[in-house]
């Protein structure tokens, strides 16, 4: 079967179920896994996928895809760019951890951290910083958004207002080419706002696959971030507005 042929139908098979497989579908069609992966590649520059660890999920568009596969997302990438934010992280410092597979690849590169206080509306990062003794974790409250264990609404922006954060590490859904920040869930865009006007510096924490996705919320703009820690360069139009707006762009390996 020739890989125009193959593509609608691996299409199908990722609305029906959500998520492929390489090695499912190797068996499905009867080819070899280099042959799947490379159709993978191909349905993801064009959008319509999005690769995941072992195989592929549907692109999102108006909602975010689920966390299981999100997570599933370019670990590795992930966790240079955790690395590389915690390694810039003083102790004793006050941090906020906001929401997301990539935060919560910090907070596990701060386990050993000392003297840290993390205000977070994340449970996920709550529950992970557990585990360290030596930091003092404040959980901001608001409605639990199920779907990845994110606190929402009016009651996270109030608790996170009464704070001034040394540092605030967020990330997004998606990044656009002029450097705006998106979100899919509009609750989340007011805790996101209040997250960076109460913090002296703010780092963003996205990989590379948020530059081929879109969202329909603005955050902010790159512009109102002090470092951007991906990995991998972002296009050079991008980069030239960085280095104009004095947005520090690290990339991690």
């Amino acid at each position: 079967m020739s890989q125009s042929f193959r593509h609608p139908e691996i299409l199908d098979i990722a609305r029906q179920e959500g998520k492929v497989s390489v090695e499912g579908l190797a068996q499905h069609f009867g080819v070899t896994l280099q042959t799947i992966r490379r159709d993978l590649t191909d349905l993801a520059e064009a959008g319509q996928l999005e690769r995941v660890h072992g195989g592929a999920v549907l692109a999102s568009g108006t909602t975010n895809i689920g966390y299981e596969a999100r997570r599933s997302i370019n670990p590795e990438g992930k966790t240079a760019i955790a690395r590389a934010c915690a390694a810039q992280i003083p102790e004793n410092s006050a941090l906020f951890l906001g929401i997301g597979t990539s935060t919560e690849a910090v907070a596990r590169a701060l386990v050993h951290h000392k003297d840290l206080m993390v205000v977070t509306n994340n449970m996920n990062v709550a529950s992970i910083l557990a585990a360290n003794h030596d930091c003092e974790v404040i959980v901001t409250g608001g409605q639990l958004r199920r779907s990845d264990g994110g606190l929402v609404g009016a009651l996270a922006v109030e608790t996170i207002r009464r704070f001034k954060f040394d540092l605030a590490v967020i990330g997004c859904s998606a990044l656009d080419a002029d450097g705006d920040m998106l979100d899919y869930d509009i609750q989340e865009i007011s805790v996101s706002q209040a997250i960076v006007q109460q913090s002296r510096r703010t780092a963003l924490v996205a990989d590379h696959s948020k530059f081929t996705r879109h969202a329909p919320a603005k955050i902010a703009s790159l512009r109102d971030v002090d470092t951007f820690y991906t990995d991998a360069a972002p296009a050079e139009v991008l980069a030239e507005a960085c280095r104009g707006w004095a947005t520090e762009v690290q990339v991690c390996h």
